[in-house]
């Protein structure tokens, strides 16, 4: 895998192309050591803007109090469930309690925190009410993420968020659009009359957003990736590694390709098509 130094060298060269924010993401990056040292280091490169963190929460509360004083600008929580059996299930582990006292912990160090939901059908698509709640004493937005057919994703049923969005409104008929700005992303924000935060769809199947897509995706091993649909992208570890380029030659280098990278992001993914799909990472190999 990339070293801490090597990837904020890539962030380093990022910014000279124009990119300003950054998500840490995995896989888990809080069981990688150091990772609140390696975000404040990210937050003192000139011209980073915004460095945010995905979790699943479970070392959430550990690291809380030193992710607030490295800087951290947000942090989104993966949690599929309220259900301990169905979190088992799902994760393979015993996690849920440790996954709401880290968000709790976040909450009281003043982070901001949003939570990623994905509803299987069949497995916890019964579950979205309980999910609500978690908005309405806690300042926190949740968002339904539609799966997406990589890795095993393929084998689920998603839940459509124009399917969940008609079951909402019909429980919370005074719910209303908010337009307020949440984020860097797609998602599209409701909030329910007596709740603390909103509710957000990031329709990544059924309301496909691509032209609005402004992201680039670094895998642990080093490959930069234009979109999570293809194989294709960058070897960037290969340039970082190449004894035979002098630094000045190494940074030109990284920023020609990081820039060409940008070149290759298609102009739409395909997973209406599933035979059209090329990547064959699992998610959590490739930030997803």
């Amino acid at each position: 895998m990339l070293s801490y130094e090597e990837i904020e060298s890539i962030c380093r060269e990022a910014v000279r192309v124009g990119i300003r924010k950054f998500k840490i993401t995995g896989g888990e990056p809080l069981v990688r050591k150091n990772c609140p040292e390696f975000i404040q280091r990210l937050k003192t490169i000139p011209g980073v803007s915004q460095v945010t963190l995905t979790t699943n929460g479970i070392l959430l509360e550990r690291y809380a109090k030193e992710l607030r004083k490295a800087g951290i600008d947000g942090i989104n929580v993966s949690l599929d469930t309220l259900d301990p059996a169905i979190y088992q299930n799902l994760t393979g582990r015993d996690g849920l309690t440790d996954s709401l006292k880290g968000i709790d912990a976040a909450i009281r160090e003043n982070i901001p925190v949003k939570i990623n939901t994905v509803l299987l059908k069949g497995y916890n698509d019964t579950g979205w009410m309980d999910l609500l709640s978690l908005a309405i004493e806690r300042p926190i937005d949740v968002r339904f993420i539609e799966m997406m057919p990589i890795g095993y994703g393929k084998i689920y049923e998603t839940v459509s968020n124009e399917w969940l969005l008609t079951q909402i409104k019909h429980k919370y008929p005074g719910i209303t659009s908010d337009h307020a700005v949440h984020g860097n992303g797609p998602a599209v924000y409701y909030q329910i009359p007596g709740y603390q935060g909103s509710i957000g769809f990031i329709s990544a199947i059924h309301g496909k957003f691509c032209d609005q897509c402004n992201r680039l995706r670094l895998a642990a091993k080093g490959m930069l990736k234009a979109c999570l649909c293809y194989d294709i992208g960058t070897d960037l570890r290969r340039i970082l590694r190449d004894d035979t380029l002098s630094t000045e030659e190494m940074s030109n280098a990284m920023r020609k390709a990081i820039a060409g990278t940008i070149d290759m992001k298609p102009q739409a993914h395909c997973f209406d098509e599933p035979d059209k799909i090329t990547e064959l990472n699992q998610m959590i190999q490739i930030g997803g």
